[in-house]
Parts: structure tokens; sequence; C-alpha cells
């Protein structure tokens, strides 16, 4: 995989995960009481979808840390590791909200029903979001690899990921800004993340052109 190509898939991969994330978060707000099954159901393939961009996302954004700053290679491996970690846990909460939802016989709010999920959507999933968009700040203020605002939207995210780490002392009513499983804990912060990838995701993907060009000079 050269630079070029590392800096296609990435910003590809970045795209696809902001697309389904940004089609996903408005369907958890349709409907005042429980949902029908296929509300829930067609929310949790967008994320699945998502989550399987988000992994894409990670691996190529350390493969193209690896190409282009190997001093570097040590912040890319934490990034894919933390990013790799955080996909899988929010895969596993999709599971559990699917699972219940099949097996029942009535419609439900799984985002209340299956208690399981409320600290791996959020405090677990902030800490480790905040880690990685960390990370990812850090690499790209300390490099040129991306434009300079990747790095400092990066850590100003972090931080608001980190602030919502404590939200699991706040019950768990999700109509409820800070909460466990609060609006803000994780729809908000969801479509933050999934407005900055796109934006991340369409600069990155325009940025293998300008090498392919600079190479070619």
């Amino acid at each position: 995989m050269n630079e070029s190509f590392a800096r296609r898939l990435t910003g590809v991969a970045g795209i696809v995960t902001a697309v389904a994330l940004i089609v996903e978060v408005p369907l958890y707000f349709v409907y005042s009481g429980p949902p029908p099954d296929a509300n829930v159901l067609s929310r949790l393939l967008l994320g699945i979808v998502g989550l399987t961009g988000l992994a894409v996302f990670v691996t190529a954004f350390r493969e193209l840390v690896r190409r282009t700053r190997p001093d570097y290679e040590w912040a890319g491996s934490l990034a894919f590791a933390v990013g790799l970690v955080y996909s899988a846990i929010a895969l596993v909460s999709t599971g559990l909200e699917a699972g219940t939802v099949i097996a029942v016989d009535r419609p439900i709010d799984p985002t209340i029903t299956v208690s399981g999920t409320y600290i791996l959507y959020g405090s677990i999933s902030r800490l480790l979001l905040a880690l990685f968009l960390a990370t990812l700040g850090h690499v790209v203020s300390r490099t040129d690899l991306l434009p300079r605002w990747v790095g400092r939207s990066a850590y100003i995210l972090a931080g608001c990921n980190l602030a919502f780490v404590p939200s699991l002392f706040f019950g768990n009513t999700p109509s409820h800004f800070y909460a466990a499983n609060g609006w803000g804990t994780t729809a908000l912060m969801g479509a933050l993340l999934s407005y900055w990838l796109l934006a991340v995701g369409i600069s990155t993907y325009r940025s293998s052109s300008r090498h392919h060009l600079s190479m070619d000079a």
C-alpha cells in the first residue's frame, strides 16, 4: 500500500462511516415511545456499516502514518488499537440491542431496556474516543500529514468526549442530556463524530490527488 492509496482508503472509509452514522442518528428521534422493530433494526444496521467503516479508517490511518512518518508509528498504532477496541465495543452493544429486539414479541426501546449497553455506548465509548481523537490530533499537529484544522478539531472533540465520561453517575433517562444513556452522551457525541469524520474523510481523499501531483512534479 503506497501513500496515495492509503490516503484514498482513509478518506473513503471516513466518508462511508460518516454517511452511515449521519443517517442513523435521526432515526433515534422519530418516535416518542418504543419504536417499531423496523426502525430499531434499520438504525442498528446502519451503525454496523458505520463501525465497520471506522475499523477500515483507523487501519488505513495507521498505514498512512507508517508510510509518511515512521517516527510517529507508535502513535498511529495507538490510534489504531483504541479505534478498533471502540468499534468492537460498539458492535457488541449493537448486537445486544438487536438480539433483544428480535427476541421480544412487542415494541421496546432498547436504549432503556438493554441496560448492559448504558456505559458501553456512554462512558466507556466516550473515554476510548477521547484517547483515539487526542492521539490522532497529536500525530496531525506534529506532522504535515493532514491540514492543521484536523488536529485542532480532534483535540476539541476529544475534550468534549472526555467531559461525558462521568455521565454514568446521572441515571438512565435517554431524554436527559447528561445521563449514562442520555441524548447528549450518545446521540450528540455520535453526531459530532460523524460530521467530523465526513470533513476529515473528504479532506484526506482530496489530499491523495495533491500528493500524486507533487510526486509527478
